[in-house]
């Protein structure tokens, strides 16, 4: 999506203020947010891409003046809802529907640790070879999809090269709608600071960007 989530490049929203030794939760009510985040996963409702592509589905307005977990908690509002966890009703009230079968939790307690210790992966094997060689140069293609995408925006058009191959991945753009994993080779692409941002950047500044073969072209 061509959204207000996508900030890479842009101006305006105010210097970035580092805070020096910032605490892993500000807020208590964050760190329930996280913990819902984990344990409404195990429901095996959405995946990682769909909760990102919620996020960004968040109206401009309240994306800009949300904070971090505020944004979270709303994407995650947004698919409970969605996905048919939760109604409205039930939201607003705190109670169930009437008539509504009590569901078994998917994380008890006794799970917890385990799930926190297990890393998912989202390699997957393919049978096609990379159509792209390390050293090669290669354009980012000008996309401007309707739903989710990770090809960011400032990159699109522009020409760099593929400094490495991550072997095949999750592609996301289909995974966020539920359309199927569809993986296919990751890319990671070296493009000089001044093809994306213009004379005015350092010559000698370079930026990687992890680019799935989708998204790219011969340059």
């Amino acid at each position: 999506m061509n959204g207000v989530h996508d900030m890479g490049g842009m101006h305006g929203m105010g210097p970035i203020a580092p805070e020096p030794n910032e605490p892993v939760f500000h807020e208590r009510w964050e760190a329930r947010v996280y913990a819902l985040n984990r344990a409404l996963g195990m429901l095996g409702k959405w995946n990682i891409d769909a909760g990102r592509h919620s996020r960004e589905r968040i109206p401009p307005a309240d994306y800009l003046r949300m904070s971090y977990y505020e944004k979270w908690l709303t994407g995650m509002i947004m698919l409970l809802k969605e996905r048919g966890v939760v109604t409205e009703a039930e939201l607003e009230t705190g109670l169930p529907d009437p008539g509504t079968t009590k569901a078994t939790p998917a994380l008890t307690s006794e799970k917890v640790t385990g799930m926190v210790a297990a890393r998912g992966t989202f390699d997957r094997p393919v049978n096609t070879p990379p159509r792209f060689a390390i050293g090669e140069k290669v354009r980012a293609k000008k996309i401007n999809a309707a739903g989710h995408t990770r090809l960011p925006r400032y990159a699109r058009g522009n020409v760099g090269v593929v400094d490495r191959i991550h072997g095949a991945h999750v592609f996301p753009d289909t995974n966020a709608h539920f359309r199927g994993e569809s993986p296919q080779h990751l890319y990671s692409v070296r493009f000089s600071a001044r093809e994306l941002w213009g004379a005015a950047a350092a010559a000698r500044d370079a930026v990687y960007i992890d680019l799935w073969e989708d998204y790219l072209e011969p340059a």
